[in-house]
């Protein structure tokens, strides 16, 4: 399987579970704590493959360079798309880096040690956190803030694809097979 392929299966496991976690949130809390634990292993996996795995799969890609971002000039610049998946990775780990303050892996006890009571325990060191979903007010509100300007930059993201590189967009849909041809067909011209 080549490293695209495999970009996109990891790439629609993670857009599955993002979109699992965004739309349980409200309602289904224990399957959204899940889900974001669920998230959080994909990501962690990302960041090894992409320390130990081929350079295409690095981390850099993801992110804009600032000098080269000052001289955009055209809509389809490369640029405009890692500004977009900056943004995705940004709130990404935002949302999921304060779901699990909110709600560490239930790991044997382990959990309970390893959170952010320092910094909201009361005076006796205990944290404060009422399992009937009244967890610290501005860290859920960070969280909220996120997981909407992660659907934001998503939408951007999708659509900016489907404007400007819809081969590749198509392709990461599971719409397209790598190197199938285009669904336009060039125009040709006939001399008369």
């Amino acid at each position: 399987m080549s490293v695209f392929h495999k970009i996109r299966l990891y790439h629609a496991a993670l857009a599955l579970l993002v979109t699992a976690a965004y739309f349980t949130g409200d309602e289904l809390e224990g399957l959204h704590n899940w889900l974001g634990y669920a998230v959080a292993a994909v990501i962690l996996f990302r960041a090894l493959w992409a320390a130990v795995g081929p350079r295409q799969l690095g981390i850099s890609r993801l992110f804009p360079d600032l000098t080269e971002l000052a001289k955009v000039r055209r809509l389809n610049h490369p640029m405009i798309s890692r500004t977009l998946l900056a943004g995705i990775v940004v709130t990404l780990l935002l949302a999921t880096g304060t779901g699990l303050l909110m709600e560490p892996p239930p790991i044997d006890g382990f959990a309970a040690e390893v959170t952010i009571a320092p910094a909201f325990a009361d005076d006796d060191g205990e944290r404060e956190h009422d399992r009937d979903g009244k967890e610290n007010e501005a860290l859920e509100e960070v969280h909220e803030t996120a997981a909407n300007l992660l659907v934001l930059f998503v939408v951007l993201h999708v659509t900016y694809l489907l404007v400007f590189k819809r081969p590749m967009a198509l392709f990461m849909l599971f719409l397209r097979d790598a190197g199938a041809p285009s669904a336009r067909k060039p125009v040709v011209q006939k001399n008369a």
